[in-house]
């Protein structure tokens, strides 16, 4: 189908979810983009406070997240031939700082800096999966797989609270976080759940990071707009700055479509969920990557899939949304997005995935990308945000959050370089 559904108030909470955003967006003729309400700035800068405060509590309690959670022992199949048809000529995009320069070629593996996590609540839980910043005419877009920004099983359509953290590490945003300001999703993935579409871009606000934390009076306490929280009977708050425009800070993969499979890619994402047997080989801490020819056909019926692409590697859950990246520059950081982790496959029946899958990009998925792209957002930062007098906090400068749960403490900063850990690499091929 060439219709697309771009679904508003992706971080609206409950209470501001209005009819008109629960409803699904009608599709527009000729598959013109149809879309909801997109997130005020104000409601915006209360999520981003949402996960900040408390020392960023709720962003270290977060967990992996797949759409069938509940369902241990489910996997997607794979078909042995044949593979998905382009529907018209291969194209590509390039990224932020590469429109005009050649390809390098190095040795090294080097982590993208546009690769990190997205945060959302749903059921009232805290979770997240992997994303990137790509190519866009404002520099404001994250790609991510569809499951990642919208409610397969409830009807919610969007997921709550939703945020983008580039180069997460161990707890930490270097680069600030990214409130979502509109989410767009293929119509045959919003309305039949169809995962062969599993993919969404979602602009964002200009990011925030934190400036200072301090502690101020109970009044100044009651009537600060921003994050804050109490600790041994004091009022801490932290004072926000404007990060600016996503793809500024970390820069932005390209976009290609219609590429047929066979080609080598580099798949970056956050693993941390168990292989079907048990075992938990990863922490969901720091990124991993894997590296590959894509190539046979995924199937699923129960998730209605019939043409997904297949890569070796051994990920589990919180891979979900990472990127697929064609043409991977070492130097640079940057290559072309051409895919992102959808589904998890036991090709071998053994107890532990060996194969993911991602959507195959054809133009139906540039035309989605095209519309998300050029969506304007800007700051959210509060003008008066009654900020208290600036009143550093006596010892740490980020006092600890009190907590009925032991919570994850990082062990270190992240590297001065702006790489996030140290690449984990796995090489394979299809």
């Amino acid at each position: 189908m060439n219709r697309i559904l771009a679904a508003g108030g992706v971080l609206a909470t409950a209470g501001l979810l209005s009819s008109a955003l629960i409803a699904p967006a009608q599709a527009a003729p000729e598959g013109a983009p149809a879309s909801g309400e997109p997130v005020a700035a104000k409601d915006a800068y209360e999520v981003v406070s949402f996960w900040l405060a408390s020392n960023g509590k709720a962003l270290k309690d977060s967990e992996e997240y797949h759409p069938d959670y509940k369902v241990n022992t489910h996997t997607a199949r794979l078909k042995s031939t044949g593979a998905p048809a382009a529907d018209g000529r291969p194209g590509v995009i390039p990224a932020i700082g590469d429109e005009k320069t050649k390809t390098a070629r190095s040795r090294n593996i080097n982590l993208p800096k546009t690769v990190g996590k997205v945060f959302f609540v749903r059921d009232g839980k805290l979770y997240w999966c992997s994303a990137t910043s790509v190519q866009s005419r404002y520099r404001n877009l994250v790609a991510t797989a569809g499951h990642c920004a919208y409610n397969t099983v409830d009807d919610g359509h969007v997921l709550d609270h939703w945020v983008f953290v580039p180069g997460y590490y161990q707890g930490k945003a270097p680069w600030g976080i990214y409130a979502a300001k509109q989410a767009f999703t293929h119509y045959d993935f919003d309305v039949y759940e169809d995962f062969d579409r599993d993919y969404a871009f979602v602009s964002v606000y200009n990011g925030l990071k934190v400036k200072l934390v301090g502690k101020g009076s109970k009044a100044e306490y009651d009537a600060y707009l921003g994050p804050k929280w109490t600790y041994n009977g004091q009022w801490h708050y932290a004072v926000l700055e404007d990060a600016g425009r996503l793809g500024d800070a970390v820069g932005g993969q390209g976009f290609a479509y219609n590429i047929t499979p066979g080609k080598k890619v580099y798949v970056f994402g956050y693993p941390a969920g168990e292989h079907p047997d048990g075992d938990k080989p990863y922490t969901g801490l720091t990124p991993k990557w894997f590296y590959g020819t894509t190539g046979k056909t995924v199937t699923d019926a129960a998730l209605k899939i019939e043409e997904q692409i297949a890569l070796k590697g051994a990920a589990t859950y919180g891979f979900d949304g990472g990127p697929w990246l064609l043409k991977y520059s070492n130097n640079k950081r940057l290559g072309y997005v051409n895919g992102v982790t959808s589904t998890f496959i036991d090709a071998d029946k053994n107890g532990r995935y060996d194969q993911i899958g991602s959507p195959f990009f054809d133009g139906e998925t540039y035309k989605i990308y095209t519309s998300a792209a050029n969506v304007w957002s800007g700051s959210i930062l509060p003008k008066d945000p009654k900020m208290p007098n600036p009143r550093p906090t006596e010892g740490s400068p980020t006092p600890p959050a009190p907590s009925s749960s032991p919570t994850k403490t990082p062990t270190a900063p992240p590297p001065s370089s702006g790489t996030v850990g140290t690449a984990e690499r796995t090489r394979s091929s299809a």
